[in-house]
């Protein structure tokens, strides 16, 4: 196999490992570029998806400082860039946790960590690698290994909420939502939002946006159906898509990406709402078929 077939090969794998690190699309393709051309420039490997995925794990690290100073600039919430995943673009999502790792609520609570601790949760949780092969992605001994991972899991919290229902469910509890907000019915939406629900909208100052998130059924009912009552909103498309391993809501107007409004569940119930309308942040997404 060339090297340019064997790249391709562990291409999904790798962008799924790069976008969990960063939860920005755009850098995730910038890190497997400069893994390309590190890897067209190595040399025979003797295991190519072991020496891969240290290169981009270590990239990643070396870009995470700056994207951190970044988002402490950020205009309002910052939010992940949606990512469409049902056509296998992120890897095997075959277990709930290579699933949970993709969510919008687990890759916000990801900006906790240090970047080591993000590699080795990341590494451990969404591609199951030992503590061992962690330390040796990270060029440390297999104690700090466990630590860095143990410290992750204090930091993102356990046991998180996960919702163990049919996608089908899921899906028309999204479906519900759709119609109960373009309804204007207000009762009907709160008794789908959970106690704790949290509203998250992410315009980065490039268009409207709340910048605070918006707490509590009440207010969070009261928000869609004002939104979806708006003028602008009569001429949208509204599409049910699969985002970040969630079932989402897709908004176009005149054929050009709006909005992507993701949801995070609990206890049969929306427990988050997460809003991308910053154009930046849904580039990749639109040029990618969503």
């Amino acid at each position: 196999m060339d090297e340019v077939a064997e790249f391709a090969e562990h291409r999904p794998r790798l962008f799924g490992l790069a976008y969990r690190m960063l939860g920005e699309a755009a850098e995730a393709e910038d890190v497997l570029q400069d893994a390309y051309l590190r890897w067209a420039a190595s040399g025979p490997v003797e295991v190519p998806v072991a020496w891969l995925t240290k290169v981009v794990t270590n990239l990643c690290l070396s870009r995470l400082s700056s994207a951190r100073a970044r988002r402490e600039k950020y205009v309002g919430p910052w939010l992940p860039e949606p990512i469409p995943t049902d056509d296998g673009r992120l890897g095997p999502l075959e277990t709930v946790e290579q699933r949970e790792s993709l969510s919008f609520g687990v890759l916000m609570l990801l900006e906790r960590l240090t970047p080591p601790e993000r590699a080795a949760f990341v590494l451990r949780e969404a591609f199951g690698y030992r503590h061992a092969e962690i330390a040796d992605v990270l060029d440390i001994d297999e104690a700090h290994a466990r630590q860095l991972y143990r410290r992750a899991r204090e930091h993102v919290g356990e046991p998180r909420r996960r919702f163990t229902a049919s996608p089908a469910h899921r899906e028309e509890i999204v479906l519900r939502f759709i119609a109960a907000a373009t309804e204007g019915d207000v009762a009907g939406l709160e008794k789908l939002l959970a106690e704790d629900v949290v509203s998250w909208s992410d315009g980065g100052g490039k268009v409207t946006a709340a910048r605070r998130p918006v707490m509590g059924p009440s207010n969070v009912a009261r928000m869609i159906c004002g939104l979806a009552a708006h003028p602008r909103a009569a001429g949208m498309d509204i599409e049910l898509r699969t985002v970040n391993g969630r079932p989402a809501v897709v908004l176009s107007e005149a054929g050009a990406l709006y909005m992507v409004l993701a949801f995070e569940f609990a206890d049969d119930r929306v427990a988050a709402l997460h809003s991308v309308l910053n154009p930046d942040k849904l580039a990749y997404a639109a040029a990618h078929g969503m």
